[in-house]
């Protein structure tokens, strides 16, 4: 048993002086409120025309979903990026730098609506359907972002991303939020 003792001795000294590298296992990406949960919704291309606040799917055709963690990210590397508030409310408190587009997940938009929304999705992009949309409410039972980025990807914008989590989980990140100020479409 001694024997034993020093060769680990000697082993752990010949590793220290080797300076040996461990690779660091990477840590999963903390996930906040219920941005994750599945609530076993399918994921389909056809907007919700009521009963907004109601579990969502986990993925959306034709976009992305992006967590907390990568959305932060996002914002601090891309100054590009347009981040959209929908919900409806009277007031609402946001992620800093939002445009709070009241109305632009309803499920009920038919031509003049979507003239509007592509009209107002075109000045906040300078016409560039490649620049990456960002689209939130509430959180993972909300479906008026889901809905949003639906009606983004109808107009042709390429890269629309969902931020399932919205500001439940940003919030629950401890993350700052604003008062948001309607952005007239």
């Amino acid at each position: 048993m001694r024997c034993l003792l020093c060769l680990l001795l000697l082993l752990t000294s010949q590793l220290a002086a080797a300076q040996v590298q461990f690779p660091q296992i990477p840590q999963p990406a903390p996930v906040y409120s219920d941005e994750d949960k599945s609530w076993e919704v399918e994921p389909t291309t056809t907007v919700r025309r009521s009963n907004y606040h109601a579990p969502t799917p986990t993925s959306l055709p034709g976009g992305r979903v992006i967590r907390t963690s990568e959305l932060k990210e996002l914002l601090a590397t891309n100054a590009q990026v347009v981040l959209m508030d929908v919900l409806n409310d009277k007031t609402r408190d946001t992620i800093p730098g939002a445009y709070w587009l009241a109305g632009a997940g309803s499920g009920d938009f038919y031509g003049a609506e979507k003239a509007r929304f592509a009209a107002a999705l075109e000045k906040l992009t300078a016409g560039d359907k490649d620049r990456a949309l960002v689209f939130l409410c509430l959180g993972s039972k909300c479906w008026l972002s889901y809905n949003a980025a639906l009606h983004a990807l109808e107009a042709g914008y390429k890269d629309v991303i969902w931020y399932r989590g919205g500001t439940d989980a940003w919030g629950a990140a401890k993350l700052n939020l604003r008062r948001a100020d309607p952005f007239g479409w």
